[in-house]
């Protein structure tokens, strides 16, 4: 069970596939339901805070190496970073907050944590409310998924 929780856990720290990919993949290979949500969150989190602090001078950085495929890749994330910004941006009629909630909160492509984490880093938005937005966030979008991997009738019954 230990080396499924790490599986899980390592699935959700990586872009792009985040908790979104590694609940469906706990419900494949037999992890029960609260230790895979656990599991999601913790690996689908631990790389926020750094990704907040430090990303954005390292994908600048990337963006002055004379390796081109590092150049295009920094740029790439610089895009996605400044392209959710601005989404939050214009759906934040109150609160950029409450915007950063549902962007990380609803698991569609293109959003998620680690896109949440790197707009709320280029908005310059407070960072102890950004990692507890994105926490919530985090957890929101888990209970969605949980409720698509698992089944509603199998949480609930």
């Amino acid at each position: 069970m230990i080396l499924k929780l790490l599986v899980v856990t390592a699935v959700a720290m990586l872009p792009v596939i985040e908790l979104r990919g590694a609940i469906p993949i706990a419900a494949g290979i037999g992890v029960p339901v609260i230790p895979a949500l656990i599991a999601a969150m913790i690996g689908n989190l631990l790389p926020m805070p750094l990704i907040f602090l430090f990303a954005q001078s390292l994908l600048h950085k990337g963006t002055e190496s004379k390796i081109e495929w590092i150049q295009k890749i920094c740029n790439f994330f610089i895009h996605k970073g400044k392209k959710g910004g601005k989404k939050l941006q214009e759906k934040s009629e109150r609160s950029v907050y409450l915007a950063l909630l549902f962007f990380v909160g609803i698991p569609l492509p293109g959003t998620g944590a680690w896109t949440g984490t790197l707009a709320a880093s280029f908005l310059d938005l407070d960072f102890k409310k950004s990692m507890t937005v994105v926490a919530c966030g985090t957890l929101m979008a888990g209970l969605i998924m949980l409720a698509i991997s698992f089944g509603v009738f199998d949480l609930l019954f």
